[in-house]
């Protein structure tokens, strides 16, 4: 062979798409068919570039067959590879997730454990700090962004620190590694295990994003316990959602699953201390934060000695909505988490106060919307020797006087009477129904104002007689609640004293229509639309509003703002009060779940102060009530009709026979007792029976009140000794006794 530049070959040139190429792998046989047919130079002693000796001669050759051999290897390896992902795909199939409720905004109400028995929550990064999402990749993974699942740098600096100490120092996992080993965990350790976990980390890598791989991880990573997952790490731990982390409790959350059950808080506090403050030094080294800020963390940060208990409010409701949806993952309810939170926290406490086996049961609800705000059941749902697992929310009771307020609006409605007009409270017979006071006493003649915030028997009784119980029940229909009577019973003038089952929710929902103008609202604890029905005419309901707004609070209770109705059932089985200001609808029921009767319970002493507690510690901001609409008016006695000046009986009421007014009489305290007072500033409570209302009192002849409807008054001695109490009546009758003082 010559020098003769014709002589040498052209260079090798790659197929081109429009020239009937076949892709990459037409380049193995062109490669192998040049490789032969390249004519080597010739072997001689000769000069110039052509000439080479026999050993270079057949090493080049033979490196042209191990680069061909290489390549060809290389793309069978690719071609395996490709062919067991598609026999063997990873199991990305989502784990168990605990099923949860949330209010409206979306805040955590109550958890159950997912089948597995473990608390696991699906982990959204919106959701979590960033803070700890920085930390958790400098500290596993600093490359989890740039390699594909597995990082050849981490494995060469893990397998020289293993050479180099002895000992594992750092292993090379990726955090897609991990999770490889999650979604399919062995109890093997090997060097076949690792290559199979990094064949699974570049199988995930080709099916999911970044993002999707690290919110897989933060599921499943193991925190200590039943606890999986980042969110049930971040309640479990510090009860807080993982997005209000600090930084210490970021960085024992990023140190806990590398040996979840060596390093758990509760068990192993210094273990877990020592963990997280070498995920603040690597910090430092990795320039996330300074070393002031790390020893501030280090130092601020305690480890919690124990696990919180996962959300469980609104125990009944969050129940009652899984086992309407029981395929449901995720269920929102209209309750906002800290309404609920500190009803439930005032119905606990005032059942503490009460006694045992007694419970307690509330609910607020807007008036406008109908949504529930709020809902307690009982007053610890796992406490047995209170039934606490009854709903009682849902429960059919006797209402007690909880319904007067619609027998007189509808008294308003019809023109019947006024707030002013005269109706009598006197013993009397309905057609074989003799209706009693509460105290058992009379108060005579009476305003229909006073007959309602006093909640007297007789009046209430007199004026649903006029109206006819059957068109009470038709407008508690009306408003979607269905008043429950016996098999075949009609309703009967006892239904305005109790004489029905209505449950609390019925309540308010009727109570709706009176902080809503006269619409009453249909209730409901799931988002959807309003429904409103008219219970009352405005004119009407704004007279019931205007005359409850005028009842004076409990002893002790704050004047809020609120109008209210208290209830006390047929042998004191049920105390309830429901109040409600220009938005907002409560309602409380106390008493035993089992029916059992509570001597002395009653509504305005066990339920209306618990009322007033639970408006004032509700956070929810009071709405005054609406501006009188066109033609109400609160009108004099004097320019009322004469129709309306007096009430007069009805067709089927007749005075009880031989009914004559006893005088009056001081029951207590007695003629001759000798009573302590404990303190200048406590009151002597006085108490009378028969006689005419108004009562005026009397102490040692000066005047105690400025005269009273009620049978019972307060007096604070000046002093130690004798003393002479005396009450006149309405007809100018007067008792005395003479007590001395202590």
């Amino acid at each position: 062979m010559t020098d003769d530049p014709s002589s040498i070959p052209p260079p090798l040139t790659p197929p081109h798409k429009g020239e009937g190429s076949v892709g990459r792998r037409a380049w193995l046989p062109i490669i192998g068919r040049n490789l032969r047919r390249i004519p080597l130079p010739p072997v001689g002693r000769g000069k110039g570039w052509g000439y080479l000796s026999r050993p270079h001669h057949r090493l080049l050759r033979r490196a042209g067959i191990l680069s061909a051999t290489a390549l060809a290897l290389a793309g069978v390896a690719v071609l395996s590879a490709l062919a067991l992902d598609r026999a063997f795909p990873p199991p990305l199939d989502p784990a168990p997730l605990s099923r949860e409720v949330v209010d409206r905004d979306g805040a955590l109400l109550r958890a159950f454990a997912a089948p597995d028995g473990r608390w696991r929550f699906a982990a959204d990064l919106g959701r979590v700090d960033p803070r700890f999402l920085d930390m958790l990749v400098a500290y596993e993974d600093r490359r989890f962004r740039q390699h594909s699942g597995i990082d050849p740098l981490a494995i060469l600096r893990a397998a020289g620190q293993f050479v180099a100490n002895g000992h594992i120092v750092s292993g090379g996992s990726t955090i897609t590694m991990q999770l490889a080993r999650l979604i399919e965990p062995r109890s093997e350790r090997s060097l076949w295990a690792k290559a199979r976990q990094a064949f699974r980390a570049w199988q995930i890598e080709r099916r999911l994003s970044k993002d999707e791989i690290l919110a897989r991880y933060l599921t499943l990573a193991p925190y200590g316990g039943n606890i999986e997952g980042v969110r049930a790490a971040a309640l479990a731990w510090f009860g807080k959602e993982p997005d209000r982390l600090t930084v210490s409790e970021a960085a024992l959350l990023v140190a806990l699953p590398q040996s979840p059950e060596a390093r758990r808080p509760d068990r192993h506090p210094e273990t877990a201390a020592a963990a997280r403050d070498r995920v603040l030094e690597r910090m430092v080294s990795a320039g996330l934060m300074n070393e002031r800020e790390a020893q501030r963390a280090s130092l601020a940060g305690l480890v919690p000695d124990g696990r919180n208990l996962m959300p469980a409010l609104a125990a009944h409701a969050t129940e009652a909505a899984l086992r309407a949806k029981p395929d449901a993952q995720r269920f929102q309810l209209t309750l906002k988490r800290s309404v609920q939170q500190a009803l439930e926290g005032v119905a606990g406490a005032a059942a503490a106060r009460l006694g045992p086996k007694l419970s307690v049961a509330m609910v607020m609800a807007d008036a406008r919307t109908g949504e529930i705000v709020a809902e307690v059941g009982s007053a610890d749902f796992f406490d047995a020797a209170r039934s606490g697992w009854v709903d009682m929310t849902r429960a059919l009771r006797s209402p007690g006087s909880t319904l007067k307020p619609f027998i007189y609006g509808l008294a308003f409605e019809e023109g019947l009477v006024a707030q002013q007009t005269i109706i009598e409270d006197r013993p009397a017979n309905f057609a074989g129904y003799r209706p009693r006071n509460f105290d058992m006493a009379y108060m005579g003649d009476v305003s229909v104002r006073e007959a309602l915030q006093l909640s007297l028997n007789v009046p209430a009784i007199r004026l649903l007689d006029a109206l006819g119980p059957t068109r009470l029940a038709a407008r508690f229909r009306q408003a979607g609640v269905q008043p429950a009577l016996p098999p075949g019973e009609k309703p009967g003038l006892a239904m305005g004293l109790g004489g029905v089952g209505v449950t609390l929710r019925d309540l308010v929902q009727l109570y709706t229509g009176l902080a809503n103008g006269g619409s009453a609202t249909l209730l409901h604890d799931t988002p959807g639309q309003p429904v409103s029905t008219r219970i009352l005419s405005a004119p009407a309901n704004w007279q019931i509003v205007d005359v409850l707004s005028g009842v004076r609070p409990p002893v002790g209770a704050p004047k809020l703002g609120v109008a209210y109705k208290t209830g006390t059932s047929y042998g004191y089985r049920d105390a309830w009060s429901v109040g409600f200001d220009g938005r907002h609808v409560l309602g409380v029921w106390v008493g035993r779940p089992d029916g059992a009767a509570v001597p002395g319970l009653a509504g305005y002493d066990a339920a209306a102060p618990i009322l007033f507690d639970a408006f004032a510690r509700s956070g929810v901001a009071l709405t005054p009530f609406a501006s009188p609409p066109a033609g109400a008016i609160r009108t004099a006695r004097a320019d009322l009709p004469v129709t309306q000046r007096r009430f007069s009986r009805t067709p089927s009421e007749t005075r009880a026979a031989g009914v004559v007014e006893a005088a009056p009489e001081i029951v207590y305290p007695p003629n001759g007792a000798r009573v302590e007072v404990p303190g200048p500033e406590e009151a002597l409570a006085l108490k009378l029976q028969g006689g005419r209302a108004p009562f005026r009192w009397l102490a040692n002849g000066k005047p105690v009140d400025e005269g009273s409807r009620r049978r019972t008054a307060s007096w604070r001695p000046e002093g130690a000794g004798f003393s002479t109490l005396t009450v006149i009546d309405a007809a100018g009758r007067a008792a005395s006794v003479r007590v001395f003082i202590e």
